[in-house]
């Protein structure tokens, strides 16, 4: 190990080399016996990380069947597993696909671009970010980099009553058949007036969970603890609603499937 300072530092550095890379940086101390601590302190952080039996890392590619296996395996919500695999199909397009494992730096993580907007650079960052984290702690690599995430822009557009005219058109220009048409009508009201997230929320209405005395709809589950509540039915709701469910079910999806349970029937 050399210990030695910079020209116009006044602080003591370090560099010496483990397994054929190089670790060079600042041991933020002035003086040299404290900075030799430092120093050894660092030195043994990095053989702690590193393997005592060299060999070569592998690439992220094949570090991705690991990966995807645990996926699979975890007891992740089915958002979460799709979210991850989403992102390493766009991972897999870039040249970083074939780096090893601890040549992954931050600074290159910079300059990976991704197609679509922010949401979608992000999702492929953090399945990224989530992999180089299994790769340090299945011991593969020593510590994963940081990754710096995309600003996101929330949602701006509203579902007003323009929006509802032109989609209700739209709709109508379609070859679709009168049952579909309007399955998509009640679809485009009942999100309007409840504001219920589409694929947990709304499409899984059940009969058990509506209160229809006080006009109320239990939602169970939610992308978020906070999703738990219950849901005002407006009298456009309701009527749909109770067209839905006739007086002879008493359980159940609201709009039934008879391909996928948990979607609205067409």
């Amino acid at each position: 190990m050399r210990l030695f300072r910079k020209r116009k530092s006044k602080f003591y550095w370090y560099d010496f080399t483990v397994r054929g890379r190089r670790y060079r940086g600042s041991t933020q101390e002035t003086k040299a016996e404290r900075a030799s601590k430092v120093a050894g302190l660092r030195l043994a952080q990095v053989m702690e990380w590193t393997d005592p039996l060299p060999k070569k890392p592998s690439t992220l590619a094949e570090f991705s069947e690991r990966f995807l296996n645990w996926i699979t395996d975890a007891r992740l919500e089915s958002q979460t597993k799709r979210y991850y695999r989403n992102g390493w199909r766009m991972l897999k397009a870039t040249v970083v696909v074939n780096m090893r494992l601890d040549e992954i730096t931050n600074d290159y993580i910079e300059g990976l671009k991704f197609r679509g907007s922010s949401a979608n650079t992000n999702c492929a960052l953090r399945t990224l970010t989530q992999m180089l984290h299994k790769a340090e702690e299945w011991s593969l690599i020593g510590r994963a980099p940081k990754v710096k995430l995309m600003k996101e822009h929330g949602r701006s557009l509203r579902l007003d009553d323009e929006a509802e005219r032109k989609l209700l058109a739209g709709a109508n220009g379609c070859k679709w058949r009168k049952r579909t048409r309007n399955l998509f009508r009640e679809i485009v009201i009942l999100m309007r007036d409840t504001g219920m997230r589409n694929q947990r929320e709304l499409y899984r209405i059940r009969i058990e969970n509506l209160d229809w005395e006080n006009r109320l709809i239990f939602v169970p589950d939610s992308k978020t603890p906070e999703g738990r509540r219950l849901v005002p039915m407006s009298s456009p709701v309701f009527e749909i609603l109770r067209e839905r469910c006739s007086t002879d079910r008493k359980a159940g999806y609201s709009h039934r499937s008879a391909r996928r349970a948990g979607t609205f029937a067409r």
